[in-house]
C-alpha cells in the first residue's frame, strides 16, 4: 500500500506541486502544502494548505470543485496598478509572503471580509488568476504572525517609502481589543474616555504625495509625547518638516526635533504660556475663502530661536462666541468666564522660516491624516481587532497599512481625474 500511496503522491505533485499526506481517524488525505519564512530561523516553517481530497486503495478521490468562468474585473485591476507601485519594495522586503499580502490588502479594501473569508472573496476577482496566493485561514494566519514578528523587514518598507518625502503629518489614534492575551492591549486615554483595552497607534503621512508611509502598533498606555520619539528615532526625518498636533507639545519632543536636525510645526494648547496674547495680528491673507490676519514673534528655546505665529479667524471667533451665548442661554444660572482675547486665536510654534500664510495652509491641511483615520477605522473597517497574538496583531496592522495606502492613491488618482464634484 506505502508504494501505492507514493505513487498517488507523486503523481498529485504534477498537477498540485507541493503536497502534503494526512492521517486522521486512520484515513489518508491529501493536501497542498506550502512554507512561510520565519524571522531569524535557518528553514522556512511548513504550512498546510488546501484540501485536495482523500486517499483510497482505488486512488485518490478529489473534491468536486467547479471551475470558475466568471470573475470580478474592474476594481482589483485598478488597485493592481498601484500594487505595481510598490511591488518590487515588498518583494524585497517580503520575498516569501508578498504575494499573500498584496492578496489580502486588495482584497480587504474592495470588501472588508472577516479573514476566514478572505479566500472565497479573492478567488472571485479576475486578479487571483494572475497572482497565486495562497489565502487559507491557515495560511494566512501564519503569514501574519511570520510578518507581524519581524518588524525590521516592516521598518524597511516603511523607509522606502519615506525616501523622497520631506513633508510629514503625525498622530496617534487607538482601536479597542476585547482579547485577554494581548501585551498590547492595555488601558489608555481615547477620545471617547471608554475604559477598555486598547492598541495605539502612530501614522506617518506624506503631505506632498497625499499617502500614508508608515504605521506602527504601540501599547495602548503609551502616551502622544512619547510615541513622537520614539518614532522620530527610527525613521530617516533628517532635514524634513514634521507637523504635529496639538498633544504632542513638549519640552523633550521640541528638543529631539531639533537635535534631529528636522523642522517642526506645532500648534499650542490656548492656555500655553508661550502665547502672547497681546499681539496684534494684523498682517492679512485669505485661507479658503476665510480671512485670516497673524501677527509673529520670535521665542528663545534654549540656544534655538524660534518663531510663534498667532492667527486669528474672524469667523470662528464668532462661531465660539455664539456657541458661549447658546450655552449660557441653556442654563441662565451656569457662569461662564471666557478670555474672549484668546476666541478665534490660533497660535503656531516653528522653528522654519516660512511665510505665515504658508505655516498656517500646512497646518489646516492636517485634517488628511484625520481623514486617514477615519478611513481606516470606517471605510476599511479595522476599528476593532479580536486577534489574540500580538505578532498577528502587528501583522494585521501591516495589512491594514496596505489598504489605507491603496485607498488614499485611489482617491488621489480621483482628484487627478477632477471626478470629485457633486454631481457624480
Amino acid at each position: 500500500m506505502e508504494a501505492k500511496i507514493k505513487e498517488i503522491v507523486e503523481e498529485a505533485r504534477k498537477t498540485h506541486g507541493s503536497v502534503e499526506v494526512k492521517k486522521i481517524n486512520g484515513h489518508l488525505y491529501l493536501y497542498k502544502a506550502t512554507s512561510i519564512r520565519v524571522p531569524n530561523k535557518k528553514w522556512p516553517k511548513k504550512i498546510t494548505g488546501e484540501y485536495i481530497g482523500r486517499i483510497t486503495s482505488n486512488g485518490l478521490i478529489e473534491t468536486k470543485t467547479r471551475e470558475r468562468t466568471v470573475y470580478e474585473y474592474a476594481n482589483a485591476m485598478f488597485l493592481s496598478s498601484i500594487l505595481d507601485e510598490i511591488t518590487p519594495q515588498l518583494r524585497n522586503c517580503f520575498p516569501g509572503e508578498w504575494k499573500e499580502l498584496a492578496a489580502l490588502a486588495i482584497t480587504r479594501t474592495i470588501r472588508n471580509v472577516p479573514i476566514k473569508y478572505v479566500k472565497d472573496a479573492w478567488e472571485k476577482l479576475y486578479l487571483s488568476t494572475k497572482i497565486e496566493a495562497s489565502l487559507s485561514r491557515n495560511t494566512v494566519s501564519e503569514m501574519l504572525r511570520a510578518v507581524g514578528a519581524d518588524w525590521d523587514s516592516q521598518s524597511t518598507f516603511f523607509i522606502s517609502l519615506i525616501k523622497g518625502n520631506s513633508i510629514f503629518y503625525f498622530d496617534l489614534s487607538s482601536i479597542f481589543s476585547r482579547s485577554v492575551n494581548l501585551n498590547l492591549a492595555e488601558k489608555g486615554y481615547n477620545k471617547e474616555h471608554l475604559f477598555l483595552d486598547q492598541i495605539n497607534f502612530a501614522l506617518l503621512f506624506s503631505q506632498e504625495q497625499k499617502t500614508p508611509v508608515m504605521l506602527k502598533s504601540m501599547p495602548g498606555s503609551i502616551r502622544d509625547v512619547k510615541s513622537l520619539r520614539s518614532v522620530l528615532e527610527e525613521f530617516p526625518l533628517k532635514n524634513c518638516v514634521v507637523i504635529l498636533d496639538r498633544g504632542f507639545f513638549s519640552k523633550s519632543n521640541i528638543e529631539t526635533v531639533l537635535s534631529l536636525d528636522a523642522s517642526f510645526i506645532q500648534p499650542l494648547r490656548r492656555n500655553s504660556k508661550l502665547i502672547d496674547y497681546k499681539l496684534k495680528p494684523n498682517r492679512p491673507f485669505a485661507y479658503r475663502e476665510r480671512g485670516i490676519t497673524f501677527a509673529v514673534k520670535e521665542v528663545m528655546k534654549g540656544d534655538e530661536k524660534l518663531r510663534l505665529f498667532l492667527y486669528e479667524d474672524v469667523l470662528l471667533r464668532g462661531e465660539e462666541h455664539s456657541n458661549l451665548i447658546k450655552i449660557q442661554a441653556k442654563d441662565e444660572k451656569r457662569l461662564i468666564v471666557v478670555d474672549e482675547s484668546r476666541l478665534g486665536k490660533v497660535s503656531i510654534l516653528t522653528n522654519l522660516n516660512w511665510s505665515g500664510e504658508r505655516v498656517y495652509g500646512l497646518y489646516k491641511e492636517k485634517e488628511e491624516i484625520e481623514q486617514a483615520f477615519d478611513a481606516m477605522k470606517n471605510e476599511l473597517e479595522n476599528d476593532k481587532c479580536y486577534l489574540g497574538d500580538n505578532d498577528a496583531v502587528r501583522g494585521y496592522f501591516f495589512v491594514s497599512f496596505l489598504s489605507l495606502y491603496f485607498y488614499f492613491r485611489v482617491l488621489e488618482k480621483i482628484r487627478a481625474a477632477d471626478l470629485t464634484s457633486e454631481r457624480l
